[in-house]
């Protein structure tokens, strides 16, 4: 077998692995979601529900693959041969891509917006009017969002092609930083406007009576996909990780990471969303139908400045959507090249037109397929719903019931202390969090996605 690829350094690890988690579900679901569930009291809820039960799901991943070095599929074949434990990773192969077809288009929305942003489009010489219809009009289309749809596919396979270290490796240390700077300028933006402030209270001042079971479960379902746990991407990328690396520091430093990022994406709409008068608990639309209209509505005292911030925020989303897709596809590639021997170009390749193709029809489901349906649901809803209520936390708990009740503790142990070198004193903490508490928060989401 060919020799593995390996991340260089500890940063290296950190910024791919963060990259994969900090994504769309970052920058436009987590302000929304905490809107609708009372802002600050959510967000501890969320802190707490991050650390306790979806890190815990991280180190299980993480330990399986250093563990096995290989993908997903090879990982079970390794650490379980002869048991049904393969079809465990078989699910996470086809899920991550399954994520990646729909992902795709709402990464090619990023990349429309951007461009519009570019030209100026939301800032200069429009309407309030023509800004607000604008999301609807465009995904409604048939050609405009393919296009797009193509262009981020087309990014994505083309940082995959470069393999891990000239590759994934390579983009995620320019991204991460880019990212977290471009955040940082929004927010300093965001809270200069006329009205912001109530923005920042609501995000700091927790009001405790908006807490009910919805919301916990809200949390825990928001800190669970943050992560992107269950789908085979920090197993797969946690392969590449060396042996001398720490897996628990390298682990903290990716959650930390990510909640640090949903913080301060909050902090970059919320305050522009009350200075605005816009309803923060609006929905997933709040993004890409709104965040247009608030710069077109401060474009008329700072034109230059609101323009500037326009561009900054949608490179930022698409810099995000792009981190995480570049995971999902990974995945895939990484069984291909590591079980059946095929060469990165050639399975990026395949495995890139397969998702694009299957992405055309969740694009298509907004518009000229908006009246197919698949039990009730457009073609775009039906895969979401599918991975989000099912594939995802099905992955997540067989993860965890793998090494909380089949690797041996000793294994487990030697993965998360390196031999016994370090963490020594945390690991009983982290064993019992990974065998006991993680299944069941799962299970929570599982069961909150369906009947909640």
């Amino acid at each position: 077998m060919k020799k593995r690829e390996r991340f260089g350094s500890r940063f290296a690890v950190i910024a791919a692995m963060a990259g994969s988690a900090v994504g769309l579900g970052n920058i436009w679901r987590f302000p929304y979601v905490l809107g609708q569930y009372g802002g600050a009291a959510f967000i501890l809820v969320y802190i707490a529900a991050s650390l306790l039960v979806a890190l815990p799901i991280f180190f299980a991943e993480s330990v399986i693959g250093r563990r096995s070095g290989r993908d997903t599929y090879g990982a079970m074949q390794l650490l379980a041969p002869g048991t049904a434990w393969k079809w465990a990773g078989l699910l996470t192969i086809l899920s991550p891509l399954l994520i990646l077809s729909y992902y795709s288009v709402v990464g090619g929305w990023s990349v429309e917006f951007l461009f519009k942003s570019l030209s100026f489009t939301f800032t200069e010489n429009a309407s309030e009017a023509e800004v607000s219809g604008y999301f609807g009009h465009f995904i409604s289309s048939t050609w405009q969002p393919l296009l797009s749809h193509t262009l981020f596919m087309t990014m994505v396979a083309g940082v995959v092609l470069g393999g891990v270290k000239n590759g994934i490796e390579r983009f995620s240390k320019v991204a991460m930083p880019l990212l977290f700077v471009l955040i940082l300028f929004i927010v300093g933006y965001s809270l200069t406007l006329p009205g912001s402030r109530a923005g920042v209270e609501y995000l700091v001042k927790p009001d405790f009576t908006r807490l009910n079971a919805d919301a916990y479960a809200a949390a825990l379902g928001q800190a669970f996909f943050s992560l992107s746990l269950g789908v085979g991407t920090v197993l797969t990328y946690a392969s590449y990780v060396k042996k001398e690396e720490n897996l628990v520091v390298s682990g903290v430093g990716t959650a930390v990471s990510d909640l640090l990022f949903a913080m301060i994406a909050a902090f970059a709409v919320m305050p522009a969303v009350f200075a605005a008068g816009i309803e923060p608990g609006s929905g997933p639309g709040l993004v890409f139908q709104t965040l247009p209209y608030i710069f077109n509505k401060m474009s008329q005292a700072m034109p230059i400045t609101s323009a500037l911030v326009s561009i900054a925020f949608f490179l930022t989303i698409l810099a995000a959507a792009l981190t995480s897709a570049i995971s999902m596809l990974e995945v895939g590639v990484a069984y291909l090249v590591d079980e059946k021997g095929m060469e990165r170009r050639k399975a990026t390749l395949l495995l890139a037109f397969g998702t694009w193709l299957l992405g055309v029809l969740c694009s298509l489901s907004f518009g000229p397929l908006a009246g197919v349906k698949l039990l009730g649901l457009s073609f775009f809803d039906f895969l979401d719903a599918l991975c989000s209520n099912w594939l995802l936390p099905l992955g997540g708990v067989l993860f965890t019931l793998f090494v909380g009740w089949r690797m041996s503790k000793a294994d487990v142990r030697d993965e998360l202390t390196n031999g016994g070198t370090c963490n020594v004193r945390l690991f009983g903490l982290v064993y019992f969090l990974m065998r006991y508490l993680a299944p069941i928060g799962i299970v929570v989401v599982f069961l909150s996605n369906l009947f909640l």
